[in-house]
């Protein structure tokens, strides 16, 4: 389990670094809105980016609780261990079709 979370972290850091364009530190820590500045439009850009990378969908919800990087990190753990994602790697590169 931490070697996900570890990896959930890394992409949330990816995100900030590359999408958001915000290469500070990013620790689980941090308060997503205060510490890292993020609003509305970032928020949606991690999501997004999030979503794609781990093959889950993250419920609106949850955006209530979602306070911190580990909130944001529990999220994504939670909406994998429900079935959101058979490869949460991506590294399949293809379909059983």
């Amino acid at each position: 389990m931490a070697e996900l979370r570890d990896e959930i972290l890394a992409e949330i850091r990816h995100i900030f670094a590359t999408q958001l364009e915000r290469p500070g530190p990013v620790e689980l820590h941090h308060a997503l809105a205060s510490d890292l500045e993020l609003d509305s439009m970032g928020a949606l850009v991690l999501a997004v980016g999030l979503e794609d990378r781990f093959r889950v969908r993250l419920d609106g919800a949850d955006a209530g609780v979602v306070v911190s990087v580990a909130d944001l990190v529990a999220v994504v753990e939670r909406a994998l261990a429900a079935g959101g994602s058979e490869d949460p790697a991506g590294e399949s590169g293809g379909s059983a079709e």
